[in-house]
């Protein structure tokens, strides 16, 4: 899932962009309003994280012309301050939840995975696919009763698969959700991850991940027998 980290302090961004990253999220950064929209208006994201005293635009401004402009991605707003009358305000614009300043980042990390719950493609913290189990929260993959050991980025290409069962995949949408803007688009890189990931949950005899040529993978939701 692809994150924008809209903070304009260096290294409250730095932390949170490295500890999100390393929960497997792919991240974008911004420091102001302005940059921020136009991420926006460039890139396809699951949620963002969205300060509120940032440089012009303020956050606020931010989710309200988000919302003007139709963009449903859940907003998670962050404020230093702690008046009722400014967390209403940040609700008001159109942000999906608010967390206070200082804030312990297991409890950011609750938060984000409670707005992606909240969207149409997964409304359950358990993904079931046939015999594989994947417990977003836990950031942990079964088949069958064998726990299956994968690195941030290959859980992070699963869970995107498994958000979307039985739906042809495109490369370039992998690469918006699940690669930041680093992606190189002319490298081989998720076809080398979606063949490790297939050995991984040992997809040589159930043949779950479909590769359909010159279009992107599927997950199927029944092996293929």
């Amino acid at each position: 899932m692809r994150l924008l980290v809209v903070e304009d302090d260096p290294r409250l961004s730095e932390v949170l962009v490295r500890g999100l990253r390393e929960d497997g999220y792919a991240v974008d950064s911004a420091r102001d309003g302005l940059s921020a929209l136009e991420q926006l208006a460039t890139n396809s994201y699951d949620a963002v994280v969205l300060d509120i005293l940032i440089p012009t635009p303020n956050g606020l401004e931010v989710c309200r012309q988000m919302r003007a402009a139709k963009l449903s991605t859940p907003v998670l707003m962050l404020t230093a301050r702690d008046a009722i009358e400014d967390r209403v305000s940040g609700l008001d614009c159109g942000a999906d939840d608010y967390l206070v300043k200082p804030f312990a980042f297991n409890e950011l990390l609750a938060r984000i995975r409670a707005l992606l719950r909240r969207a149409p493609v997964a409304t359950s913290p358990v993904i079931r696919i046939a015999d594989l189990t994947i417990d977003t929260a836990a950031h942990h993959v079964q088949r069958g009763t064998d726990e299956i050991v994968l690195t941030s980025k290959e859980y992070a290409l699963l869970e995107y698969l498994a958000r979307n069962p039985g739906r042809v995949i495109s490369r370039a949408e992998i690469a918006e959700h699940v690669w930041d803007e680093n992606y190189d688009p002319f490298s081989n890189v998720i076809d080398v991850y979606v063949n490790r990931l297939r050995r991984k949950i040992g997809d040589a005899e159930s043949r779950r991940i479909v590769t359909r040529r010159n279009e992107g993978y599927l997950l199927r939701e029944e092996e293929k027998r």
